[in-house]
């Protein structure tokens, strides 16, 4: 990275430029591996005010500097005082109803591909129309979810989900993917200065990001609609994988092919991603009801 008369230039090793922009339409820069920053980054980074997030190979968030908006007090207030359950419904619906858009994506023509999109419906209507408290909001997501599954992947031998455990190459893609997605959430909400760790679904738990947890959620679909298709088309195959211990490790030299598929298909909706992360701070700073908080469109 170099600048010229404000502007970010991106050059290769052999100093042809790949991309240029105006300092004045950065608004964060996301930085992926090792590399060696000066003062005139940083500098610019306050004068024009955009943020830099330093991410490892395994794009995890280890470093954000910049223009945050620090000093909050007024959001880490509203954020502390909300104790409401309305909100996790909402998250929960949004989810849902992605999951079911995302389902009716793959086209699949049977009677029990037909009978799970109307139990999904069902649930969506229930969450529209009732009052939940916390664990009957989980036992919806989980029953509509092990529905969902089952469908989304129907194009292999499905065992359910088992997040971490890593006990076939499905369930280790889509770990892999929720990563990506997850780190590239916890880089938006660091932005704005939210508690990541005090949720409105998820509790609060050491050293959890429960924050960034809730808000993950209807984004996941994306993941799992481009794993289907990555398997349909021989992207994705057991053979990307070692087994160690009963557990499916993406091997390293498949790590870049999989990396760019799935942060492929999340650049594609980055607007849609960033407005609905802004949306939900602006409510929160406004205080709103959690009908007038953001959704995402799947």
């Amino acid at each position: 990275m170099s600048f010229r008369n404000d502007n970010l230039l991106i050059s290769d090793k052999e100093g042809k430029i790949k991309a240029q922009t105006t300092c004045y339409r950065i608004f964060l820069i996301f930085v992926v591996g090792d590399t060696t920053i000066t003062t005139g980054l940083l500098n610019r980074s306050s004068k024009f005010g955009f943020s830099i997030c330093f991410m490892n190979r395994n794009m995890k968030l280890y470093k954000f500097i910049g223009s945050r908006m620090e000093g909050n007090t007024l959001l880490r207030k509203n954020q502390y005082s909300y104790d409401g359950k309305y909100l996790a419904q909402r998250i929960i619906w949004n989810k849902i109803r992605n999951q079911r858009k995302a389902l009716a994506a793959t086209r699949q023509n049977s009677e029990w591909f037909y009978e799970a999109m109307a139990k999904m419906d069902g649930y969506l209507s229930q969450l529209e129309n009732g009052e939940f408290e916390r664990d009957s909001l989980l036992g919806i997501e989980g029953a509509a979810s092990r529905l969902y599954f089952s469908r989304m992947f129907s194009n292999v031998n499905w065992k359910g989900r088992k997040p971490r455990i890593k006990a076939d190459y499905v369930n280790a893609s889509l770990d892999v993917g929720y990563t990506i997605l997850f780190n590239i959430i916890d880089s938006l909400i660091n932005v704005y200065v939210f508690d990541e760790y005090k949720g409105v679904l998820h509790t609060c738990f050491y050293m959890r990001k429960s924050l960034v947890c809730d808000l993950v959620e209807p984004f996941r679909p994306i993941i799992d609609y481009t794993t289907r298709k990555a398997i349909n088309l021989g992207q994705f195959k057991p053979d990307d994988f070692k087994e160690h211990n009963k557990k499916y490790l993406l091997e390293w030299k498949n790590s870049k092919k999989y990396t760019y598929i799935y942060l492929s298909e999340i650049m594609k909706r980055k607007n849609e991603i960033f407005l609905c992360i802004q949306g939900y701070y602006r409510a929160f700073m406004k205080n709103k009801h959690p009908v007038d908080f953001p959704i995402f469109e799947y």
